[in-house]
């Protein structure tokens, strides 16, 4: 029985550290993630979930963080003759009652010019800019690294024709 109670004590412990969700007014954002990219990596993509539990929406017009010399809200897309493209969007529109998830594949923040490496179990702060809900301030956990086929690797990318290795003004 005490090897039980041990393990079930053990994971109760664990449960806040794994659990990195922020709330701001109606928004509540879910587990801002970075899969661990390559160490030689310049960009690296975002993801999380955002719900609006309110009435209104709300749009993520940008982010801020020292993990990367420029961050951005990004869509990918793939087209009927499967080639993928990814571009800068201004805002990502939160409607009421909706959730949103930035995921590979889709919209995500994109980290251009990595300050460091990313080391998978690192957090980073970040601040989520809402035209409503202001400044959020959240941590971006670096998880395991994406496996194969699971959507776009960004540390693999070429991006060199949207500038991320350098801020621009």
């Amino acid at each position: 029985m005490k090897p039980v109670l041990a393990f079930l004590a053990a994971i109760c412990l664990a449960a806040p550290v794994f659990a990195h969700d922020f709330t701001a007014g109606a928004l509540e954002i879910k587990h801002p993630h970075i899969p661990q990219p390559a160490a030689s990596a310049k960009a690296a993509g975002g993801f999380m979930t955002i719900i609006n539990t309110g009435t209104e929406a709300d749009r993520l017009i940008g982010i801020e963080t020292a993990l990367a010399a420029k961050s951005e809200v990004h869509e990918s897309k793939v087209d009927a003759n499967g080639v993928g493209t990814m571009t800068h969007i201004d805002a990502l529109e939160i409607p009421p009652g909706e959730t949103v998830t930035l995921q590979h594949g889709g919209y995500h923040i994109m980290f251009m010019g990595l300050t460091a490496p990313l080391t998978e179990g690192d957090m980073h702060k970040a601040t989520l800019i809402f035209e409503k809900a202001g400044r959020v301030e959240v941590e971006f956990s670096v998880d395991a690294p994406t496996g194969q086929g699971k959507g776009m690797d960004h540390s693999t990318m070429d991006h060199s024709s949207m500038n991320h290795g350098a801020a621009t003004d």
